[in-house]
Parts: C-alpha cells; sequence; structure tokens
C-alpha cells in the first residue's frame, strides 16, 4: 500500500506512529519478534523529520511539541462529545480550551471541563 501513491500519501503520516508502538500485540503485551519470529522494527519517521524507533522516542517527539498533540486530543474528544466532526466554526473553541489546559500544565481534567465548558459543547443538540 506504501508503495501506492494514492495510499502513500496517507500512509507516510500515519505508519510511523504505528511502527514506533509495533512492539505491542493485539492486546497490548510487550513483544520483540513478530508473529512471523522476525525482529520488530520500531523505527520511523513523524511529518516533522523526527526520528522514533519506538514508544519511547515516540513520546519525546509528541512532548517536544505539546500544544499539536493537545489541539488533535481535544479535536478528537470533542467528535466524540459532540457526537458529529469538528469543523471549521469550531476553531476558536478548541483554541481556547488548548489555551485554558496549558495553563495548568494540559492536564486531562482541564481539558475536559475546558470542552465541557465549551461553547459547541454547551449548544450541541440531539439529532430528530
Amino acid at each position: 500500500h506504501r508503495s501506492d501513491p494514492v495510499c502513500a500519501s496517507c500512509h507516510r503520516v500515519m505508519d510511523p506512529l504505528g511502527f514506533a508502538l509495533e512492539n505491542f500485540d493485539g492486546i497490548g503485551r510487550w513483544r520483540a519478534t513478530s508473529e512471523a519470529g522476525t525482529p520488530i522494527d520500531a523505527s520511523g519517521e513523524l511529518a516533522d523529520g523526527s526520528d522514533v524507533d519506538g514508544p519511547a522516542s515516540l513520546r519525546n517527539a509528541l512532548l517536544k511539541r505539546p500544544e499539536n498533540f493537545v489541539t488533535t486530543v481535544t479535536e478528537k474528544l470533542m467528535t466524540y462529545g459532540l457526537g458529529r466532526g469538528v469543523e471549521y466554526y469550531d476553531a476558536s473553541a478548541v483554541r481556547r480550551i488548548v489555551r485554558g489546559a496549558a495553563v495548568d500544565g494540559y492536564t486531562w481534567s482541564a481539558l475536559i471541563t475546558g470542552i465541557a465548558r465549551s461553547v459547541p459543547f454547551q449548544m450541541r443538540s440531539s439529532a430528530p
């Protein structure tokens, strides 16, 4: 799939994250070899050019840009909480939530509270 240009455009971004976590099997157990018995290669290059080689280096790469990571987490949590995708008109709310979470050191509770207090969350409606 990575050799197909249609697929490769997305896989270039997604695969390094998955490769860095490849040592975990389907239920989260650590493994050094694949099902075929070959050593796990957990290396990859993130979209920003950072090299990763396993979960610890992935963590370090994400921590270098906490606002990017927290913004993505906020958008995914809002998608779940709103029951719809995050749209362009939600961007200011996402920025406010991330800025508020930054003040508290990006704690999980600050993020969840920020989402719950946001206008999109407060104004959501159920489908007819």
